[in-house]
C-alpha cells in the first residue's frame, strides 16, 4: 500500500511548514551561530596552547595538570575553530562541521557528566557540565536550521 501523506499527516505537516524561518534570517542565525562558535573554540585552543595552566585552573580543573595533553586538545578546538569559519563561505560544510562538533559536545557532555563531582573546586564541575550541556542543544539547533537550508550543491 502506497501512502501520500507526510507520516505526521498534512495537518501537522502544515504547521511546521508554517513555521519555517525565512532564509535570510536563517542564514543570518546560522552566520552568527559558525561565527561565535569559531571565536569560542580559537580562543579555548589559545588559552590552551599559550598557558595551559591558566586553563587548568579556571576552567578545567579535573585531575592531575598535564600542560602536554591541554595543548594536544588546543589543536582540536583550534581545527574546529578554522572549519566553522571556512563553513561561512562554504554553505556546503556546514552540515557535515556543525554535526560533527555536535556530536563531540554531546561526548564531552557525557565524559563531565560521568567527572561531574570531580572538579576542584566542586561547583566548576557543573558549571561546565551545564555549559556543555546547552552548547550541545544550541550545535544541535544550528545543525538542524543548516540541514533545513536548501543544498547549495544541487541544481536550482
Amino acid at each position: 500500500m502506497v501512502h501520500d501523506e507526510h507520516i505526521v499527516g498534512p495537518a501537522m505537516s502544515a504547521t511546521f511548514a508554517a513555521k519555517r524561518l525565512p532564509t535570510e534570517l536563517t542564514e543570518q542565525m546560522l552566520r552568527a551561530g559558525l561565527v561565535a562558535f569559531a571565536a569560542i573554540h580559537l580562543g579555548l585552543a589559545s588559552m590552551m596552547a599559550f598557558a595551559p595552566h591558566a586553563f587548568y585552573t579556571a576552567i578545567g580543573p579535573f585531575g592531575s595538570y598535564n600542560g602536554h595533553y591541554i595543548r594536544d586538545v588546543a589543536s582540536f578546538y583550534g581545527a574546529i575553530a578554522i572549519a566553522m569559519a571556512l563553513a561561512l563561505r562554504r554553505p556546503s560544510w556546514r552540515v557535515p562541521v556543525l554535526a560533527l562538533v555536535t556530536l563531540q559536545y554531546a561526548l564531552h557532555s557525557v565524559n563531565h557528566l560521568i567527572d561531574i563531582g570531580k572538579a576542584h573546586p566542586a561547583w566548576t564541575g557543573y558549571a561546565t557540565f551545564a555549559a556543555l550541556a546547552g552548547a550541545t542543544l544550541l550545535l544541535a539547533w544550528l545543525t538542524s536550521l543548516a540541514a533545513a537550508q536548501p543544498d547549495p550543491l544541487s541544481p536550482p
